[in-house]
């Protein structure tokens, strides 16, 4: 894929071997007029993010996408990320609610860059499929959220059990994921309808943020889909 409605490929930097593998990929990009510079390994290994690049490297148009834009398309299932640090974990959430059929992921104010290298390897291509707003203000992002029409739920670890609210999950939903470490910020899971917990049948303390991102999202796609 060379261009969606907002990632713009402006050019390509492509080594000798990846020319011969990625033939496809050239015809299309001349079709487009995209520029394609041949670079040698070296050259890839400098502007690639990673130790064995693949040998093909794009310069891409930033999307920017808005809090506003994506409520007005009546959403019916948002992950919100809030002061989520580390770029692996945004990107797999960013998967994970890609998969789950999340219209949008929005990261909060001091979360990481979801176009960072490594959350964009974690996000594994979701980042080109759905709408990731960034830098919202938590509060007036709820507050938006809420007038919407989507009850706001918060991931906690002293909420009610995940089993009793299916029939909250039916219905539109936002979920509020908080920071690996510490969590939601207690002001913003205050703000929240309600603090749901995943269960926790054994004998550990806690699921890590991708782990109880997919189970939250999973169990919101299950009942809006029955």
């Amino acid at each position: 894929m060379l261009a969606s409605p907002s990632h713009e490929v402006r050019e390509l930097f492509v080594t000798g071997d990846a020319a011969e593998r990625e033939v496809d990929l050239l015809r299309a990009a001349a079709r487009r007029d995209v520029p394609v510079l041949l670079v040698d390994d070296r050259v890839a290994r400098s502007l690639a993010d990673t130790v064995h690049p693949q040998g093909v490297v794009a310069v891409v148009d930033l999307p920017r996408h808005r809090i506003d834009e994506v409520l007005r398309r009546r959403p019916r299932l948002l992950t919100v990320l809030c002061g989520v640090a580390d770029p692996g974990n945004a990107g797999t959430v960013i998967r994970t609610a890609d998969a789950a059929g999340s219209d949008a992921v929005v990261l909060t104010r001091g979360c990481t860059d979801p176009y960072a290298g490594k959350c964009v390897r974690a996000a594994a291509g979701s980042l080109f499929h759905l709408p990731v707003v960034t830098g919202v203000a938590p509060a007036t992002t709820i507050d938006a959220i809420r007038d919407a029409g989507l009850s706001v739920l918060a991931a906690t670890t002293d909420g009610e059990l995940l089993d009793d609210v299916e029939e909250v999950l039916a219905a539109p939903t936002a979920w509020l994921f908080g920071n690996e470490a510490h969590g939601l910020d207690p002001v913003v899971a205050a703000a929240a309808d309600r603090r749901v917990r995943v269960p926790i049948h054994g004998r550990a303390e806690s699921l890590n943020l991708a782990a109880a991102a997919a189970v939250c999202l999973y169990a919101s796609a299950r009942e809006q889909r029955r």
